[in-house]
């Protein structure tokens, strides 16, 4: 009887050979971590059900990975069994743990990890550099990018990945090594993460999304807390979210780590906030008992949203924590532009704004981004994910002049509306006007949103598609529903 390899013992330096390991999953990290794993010695077997067509990236990684000796199955029916011989399964973060092959695995005793597990252990032990990770319902990227920027604006060799960016295995086995890491990481990629230790970390805010993955909001936020555990020298938490800082009470941390606060009001000692109009430091500075160091001023930013500040005061907050001057976070958060699609405008027509934040992919994002404006026309709709829209309506509803609905699960919010917002008009593109049956299809659908917002607003208004849902029903990802909305912005500009 053969003994099976402690996986857990391996890393970079050590022989992978004689481990075999299973890849469930060929997407970005999917590729990273079967390529590297395949550079090591292991036997790497991918999975994936969709083969991507003949002529797809997918298809060409899968033969490369093949040219260098790993076995690559894609399509129908390639991940309903897990192989007889594996001592380790990695899975793409999509992949429920109820998945017939996990299951499997977990039922023959295999190790599963994450891809981000897999880099964890894959760091070079004679230069570690230390991870700055950030999670949260919304507000991930854009904080990851933020830091990113300051951590540069400090003249170091730094990367943004995880959720964005590079996939961080293929950053780890960079042989250029980064001074540090700005790590986004969503509740997936956590929930098959166990030995992660952060030098500091962040939740953002913990909201209800992804309950068509979770069985309850209790298990969504448990992912999210796993991002504390082993902090070795801040965790940082939204003082506005108790749900926040309950999650670090509960983690298990190394000694010394700190809790360290953000919020728009005014800082307490150890916590960064904003006085008047300066984003101000009272828990990284000697005299915090008594005073606070600027960090920037608002109009340093490249937007006032309030979720845009909380975001670059978590960013300066881990920052911080890593120890970067005041003037690095300064210069960094003065560079920073956001990636499109959040809170873009796109033009103003006759005295109306119209705003492109098709990231707002779920309620909590549409709040915030609501929240921002006032009065406003209302874009939402698309596939819910299980998301409810009373608690929404409730906090938003005294700003709307309109509300133009569109989508698989638009009848969600045209309900919540009509609950606790009668009075707001709402015009809803119907059934015969949706659809991903064509790029002519969806332009038809979203000219006629942009009709219908047009018609409801009036000047000094603010038109914001803030969807509050995902996009697939009608659209490829949450970029080309975007697009689609500001090509139909700027027809109507057109003579």
């Amino acid at each position: 009887m053969s003994t099976r390899p402690d996986v857990s013992a391996l890393g970079r330096h050590d022989s992978w050979d004689g481990v075999r390991a299973v890849v469930a999953g060929f997407g970005v990290s999917g590729f990273a971590a079967a390529d590297n794993l395949n550079h090591l010695g292991a036997g790497v077997t991918a999975l994936d059900e969709s083969d991507g067509g003949p002529d797809s990236e997918r298809r060409e990684k899968a033969e490369l990975l093949e040219v260098l000796g790993a076995t690559v199955r894609l399509g129908e029916g390639a991940t309903a069994a897990l192989p007889d011989d594996v001592d380790l399964v990695v899975t793409s973060p999509g992949w429920k743990p109820s998945a017939p092959l996990l299951a499997q695995a977990r039922a023959r005793g295999i190790p599963v990890w994450g891809e981000v597990e897999l880099a964890w252990r894959l760091r070079d032990p004679n230069h570690q550099a230390p991870w700055l990770c950030v999670t949260g319902t919304n507000g991930k990227t854009t904080t990851v990018q933020m830091l990113d920027a300051i951590l540069r604006a400090a003249g170091l060799h730094s990367v943004a990945v995880g959720n964005v960016g590079l996939p961080i295995v293929e950053a780890v086995m960079d042989p250029a090594p980064y001074d540090v890491f700005a790590v986004e990481l969503s509740s997936f990629q956590l929930h098959y993460t166990d030995s992660m230790s952060a030098e500091s970390a962040a939740v953002l805010n913990v909201a209800e999304d992804h309950l068509d993955w979770y069985s309850s909001m209790a298990e969504y936020a448990a992912d999210k807390g796993r991002i504390y555990e082993r902090v070795q020298r801040a965790c940082v938490y939204n003082v506005a979210d108790p749900e926040t800082e309950r999650l670090v009470r509960e983690a298990d941390v190394l000694e010394g780590a700190r809790a360290i606060g953000f919020t728009l009001g005014m800082p307490g000692v150890g916590m960064l906030g904003v006085v008047e109009d300066i984003l101000a430091d009272r828990a990284f500075i000697e005299q915090r008992d008594t005073s606070a160091a600027e960090l920037c001023t608002l109009s340093d930013l490249a937007s006032p949203a309030p979720h845009f500040i909380a975001n670059a005061l978590a960013a300066a907050a881990l920052a911080r924590a890593h120890g970067v001057s005041q003037s690095a976070v300064r210069d960094g958060l003065r560079s920073f532009r956001p990636d499109g699609h959040r809170i873009a405008t796109v033009a103003e027509i006759d005295g109306v704004t119209w705003v492109d934040d098709s990231k707002a992919t779920n309620p909590h994002a549409a709040q915030s981004s609501l929240q921002a404006y006032e009065p406003v026309v209302w874009v939402a709709g698309g596939l819910a994910k299980g998301a409810r829209f009373d608690e929404l309506v409730l906090a938003v509803r005294n700003r709307l002049r309109g509300v133009v609905l569109l989508g698989r699960d638009r009848d969600l919010i045209a309900a919540a509306l009509s609950r606790h917002a009668p009075d707001v008009p709402v015009i809803v593109v119907g059934d015969d006007e949706t659809g991903p049956d064509s790029a002519e299809a969806k332009r038809g659908s979203m000219e006629r949103v942009v009709e219908a917002a047009a018609a409801l607003a009036r000047p000094g208004d603010t038109v914001l598609l803030a969807p509050g849902c995902a996009s697939m029903d009608m659209f490829s990802n949450y970029a080309a529903r975007g697009d689609a909305f500001a090509e139909a912005v700027r027809r109507r500009q057109q003579p």
